[in-house]
């Protein structure tokens, strides 16, 4: 689904690289939520019933967090992205260089999204808690507070992508 979050968002390349690799990434980031969760709140490994669910939790469904994806893929366009294509010289195409980039930024960007206890416990509740929290607009709130904090951007469901001056 292609979906303009704003008015020069036209790298449609790039808008498929980043929707194809939508689900392996969002699992890395289950993953790597989960570590940072023991580091964070069981640095001894002790194996109570709230961690054991945490560690055992294989995820099934990732649509929770596919608005969280897709709001980031959108400010990774806004950000870092060009509509014009480049000359490759090193006989690449252009969606194997959008996927290899894409892939670093995201992991990157989750590795310092992941030292925020905020956006751990938002993950968490829209993923392992999920069943539990009948609250999970909640945790897509915070989540879209934390990337406009992140960012300095602020995501409008009329007006797409909007930049923002955070204090």
């Amino acid at each position: 689904m292609v979906r303009k979050f704003f008015p020069l968002d036209k790298n449609y390349l790039l808008e498929e690289v980043q929707l194809a690799l939508q689900d392996s990434l969002l699992t890395q980031l289950i993953e790597q939520v989960k570590v940072e969760f023991d580091k964070i709140n069981n640095p001894l490994g002790l194996l109570d019933d709230f961690s054991l669910k945490i560690k055992n939790y294989h995820c099934q469904n990732l649509k929770p967090l596919y608005n969280f994806y897709q709001n980031s893929a959108a400010v990774y366009r806004f950000k870092y992205s060009d509509n014009q294509l480049e000359f490759m010289w090193d006989g690449r195409d252009h969606t194997e260089k959008y996927r290899a980039e894409w892939t670093a930024a995201f992991g990157n960007w989750i590795t310092e999204f992941c030292k925020q206890e905020l956006f751990v416990q938002a993950v968490l509740d829209l993923t392992v808690f999920l069943p539990e929290n009948r609250h999970a607009d909640l945790a897509e709130n915070r989540m879209n507070n934390f990337m406009l904090r992140q960012f300095g951007v602020k995501i409008h469901k009329t007006k797409g992508l909007v930049a923002m001056k955070v204090a």
